[in-house]
């Protein structure tokens, strides 16, 4: 059973609308709302606007119309919002300093906080994903699942109470998969995941939403939501495997009641 949350919500989405100048309507007035330690999974399939509206919570884009309210303060484009992390779909659009140490270290240390500080959020954030036996590596030699470790331990470095991730088990084999699944489910931190490892979603998400053409069409309980053959189907996506009752096959079963 999960534990009660504050009434005070983190973030607050009211009647949000974003157009691109070559596309209308990717956002068509969006709701949500996220409360602290909540995780909540953003699901549906490419183009719905799951990164886009990312990028509004963060002060990124500048919506058309609506309302994004962060920890009670309202969000206004071009402005830095230190309490809000975002682990970006594409690493490389995120790691750019020349080794991991100095790139997990260059939040911590454009926000003015003492050497001493700093150097214990990266020693901290590299041992929570793994990533120590990699600080004095060059970054462009990295694999790309070790790229999205380091890029997830410079957010966790800033100690934001708002964690996003876009795609975040992208390219990750099955030991870092595990490890970074187990990360989110111990974390403390408010958190939204848009991801199509629907999997995972069931392990980490108290709730899931599903967008479709820039419109939440469904909001529950991830096993729920994902339970619904027909509504997964009609918005581009598969009920989860673990999700499908599995049945012995008709000659084991056979063999079986036969002993």
């Amino acid at each position: 059973m999960h534990k009660e949350y504050a009434v005070e919500p983190v973030l607050t989405v009211k009647n949000l609308t974003f157009s691109y100048p070559d596309r209308a309507d990717v956002l068509k007035e969006f709701n949500i709302e996220i409360k602290p330690g909540e995780k909540v999974g953003l699901v549906g399939p490419n183009g719905s606007g799951k990164t886009t509206f990312f990028l509004l919570v963060c002060g990124v884009l500048k919506p058309l119309s609506g309302d994004i309210t962060l920890f009670g303060d309202a969000v206004r484009s071009g402005e830095f919002y230190p309490d809000v992390g975002l682990v970006f779909q594409n690493s490389d659009d995120q790691l750019f300093s020349p080794s991991v140490w100095e790139d997990v270290a260059f939040g911590p240390q454009n926000m003015d906080l003492p050497k001493a500080e700093i150097e214990k959020r990266v020693r901290a954030a590299l041992e929570t994903t793994g990533c120590v036996a990699l600080s004095e590596r060059p970054v462009h030699h990295l694999s790309q699942g070790e790229k999205r470790m380091v890029a997830i331990a410079g957010v966790l470095a800033m100690h934001p109470r708002l964690i996003i991730y876009d795609e975040p088990s992208a390219n990750l084999d099955i030991r870092s998969r595990r490890r970074l699944i187990s990360m989110l489910q111990e974390s403390e931190h408010a958190t939204l995941i848009a991801a199509h490892d629907l999997e995972m979603i069931l392990e980490i998400c108290h709730r899931v939403v599903l967008i479709d053409q820039g419109v939440i069409v469904a909001e529950g309980k991830p096993q729920d939501i994902f339970a619904d053959e027909a509504l997964m189907e009609a918005h581009g996506q598969e009920k989860p495997h673990s999700l499908i009752p599995h049945q012995m096959p008709h000659d084991q079963l056979y063999t079986k009641h036969s002993r």
